[in-house]
């Protein structure tokens, strides 16, 4: 199968390219605005890449351009570090917008899309897909409000969608302002202190390896079509917890300065994912 991946040199994109280049049967299209960059990578050669900013509009085929494509998964958003821009309501919403919209009326049969669980607002507790979304902060309204656009899509145009709500990642290639990247930094600086929130938040935390893996499982299935479907650990886990758990497998000790940030204001202090559909697919 013929698939773009959009936001390929982006932490999940990287990654999941590796997973998808595995299945022999895969073309791959890879497209980033920056071909420095992806050709750092090691899946460079193994695929077919365009360098496209889509945050610039564009009249031409875009469906053409990019060879045709089976499948699209989208993975590309900017500012994702700053949830409360405007920017991702003002603009990045509505070029993603005409982007997904140009790729379908081309005749793009099969979209897969990124979504997030600020997309449920400052609910607490264990979130499941048929809650109603109240998202708080731009990034939360603008993925929300893009996945109600792609529904009215279906209006004028055939084609299936699965949107993925993706919780919290980390692992290799993830952020440099992420929990993880700086305790690794901290850990390779033989740092005697950490400094973090009161770590007493509960969150629900995917490592890159798996969330890959689920994508790749909710991309190819057809059952939870036109629908949302958490990618998720469904394991509500302080955040404190975490930290003291990756400290141990690195087998490094650090005193933990807790309560130096205080907690964000744009989440809620304790949520996770039900996993429910994920789950079924599991078990496929």
């Amino acid at each position: 199968m013929k698939i773009l991946v959009t936001g390929a040199t982006g932490f999940i994109g990287s990654n999941l390219i590796k997973v998808l280049l595995k299945n022999k049967s895969n073309q791959i299209i890879a497209t980033s605005r920056n071909i420095k960059k992806a050709k750092n990578f090691d899946w460079f050669s193994k695929v077919t890449y365009y360098e496209y900013d889509l945050n610039n509009s564009t009249n031409k085929d875009l469906y053409s351009f990019f060879d045709k494509p089976n499948q699209l998964i989208h993975l590309a958003w900017d500012k994702v570090s700053d949830v409360k821009d405007l920017v991702h309501i003002e603009k990045i919403l509505f070029d993603h917008f005409k982007f997904i919209k140009n790729m379908i009326a081309g005749g793009l049969k099969d979209i897969v899309v990124a979504g997030t669980c600020f997309e449920y607002g400052m609910i607490e507790g264990c979130l499941s897909e048929d809650l109603d979304t109240k998202p708080s902060n731009s990034y939360g309204i603008a993925k929300d409000t893009l996945r109600k656009f792609i529904i009215e899509l279906k209006e004028n145009f055939s084609f299936q969608y699965k949107w993925i709500r993706i919780f919290y990642v980390y692992g290799e290639g993830q952020s440099k302002r992420s929990l993880f990247y700086l305790l690794d930094k901290a850990i390779k600086n033989k740092d005697k202190q950490f400094n973090m929130s009161g770590g007493e938040q509960l969150r629900d935390y995917l490592y890159i390896s798996e969330l890959t893996k689920y994508i790749c499982l909710i991309a190819d299935q057809n059952i939870y079509v036109d629908k949302i479907i958490n990618c998720c650990s469904g394991n509500p886990r302080s955040v404190k917890d975490l930290v003291q758990e990756y400290l141990k497998d690195k087998d490094y000790n650090i005193s933990l300065n807790l309560g130096y940030y205080p907690y964000r204001d744009f989440e809620p202090m304790a949520f996770w994912g039900d996993r429910t559909n994920l789950e079924n697919l599991l078990k496929l």
